[in-house]
């Protein structure tokens, strides 16, 4: 008889129902893993049906306290965020993320409405590596998590006196 996840307090589920320990996610250099801090079922499902059969794994959490959580336990290659999401607050997320990883940002791809000029402003001043809007997310969303992945993956410009330009 299998254990439930929720008996399985550091074990995840992909949407294929394979198991990954904590450790195991965390010591594979090439862990294409994702947390999809999106609750929209809509984008849930453009998300997976863009990136799961190209090999990345998703993380989905569901609430701000999943959020957290989940970030104590590993790092993931990336995270998408739903800035204008009703269940998860985008800002608080960030600045959590912010606390827990200051030293070493994660990749982010938020996205928001297109008219929402502050919000896109507030995410960018709390970290966000690039935020687009809805249809932009929804139309090309491999393409920006791979070029995300590919602009996080270069060393940082340094100029000729050997002073970063970032």
């Amino acid at each position: 008889m299998r254990a439930s996840p929720a008996a399985l307090p550091t074990t995840i589920l992909n949407n294929r129902s394979r198991r990954y320990s904590m450790e195991q996610m965390n010591q594979n250099n090439n862990d294409r893993t994702i947390l999809v801090a999106v609750t929209d079922i809509f984008f849930y499902t453009k998300i997976r049906d863009a990136l799961l059969p190209h090999g990345y794994r998703l993380e989905r959490v569901r609430t701000q306290e999943d959020f957290s959580e989940t970030l104590g336990k590993f790092t993931p290659s990336a995270i998408l965020l739903n800035m204008n999401d009703e269940k998860i607050d985008a800002f608080d997320a960030l600045r959590h993320l912010q606390k827990i990883h200051s030293g070493s940002p994660i990749p982010t791809l938020a996205y928001a409405n297109h008219e929402e000029v502050d919000t896109w402003r507030k995410a960018k001043e709390l970290g966000v590596t690039k935020v687009v809007s809805r249809n932009e997310f929804s139309a090309r969303t491999r393409g920006l998590v791979e070029d995300l992945l590919a602009i996080s993956n270069q060393p940082p410009a340094i100029s000729a006196d050997k002073t970063p330009l970032n």
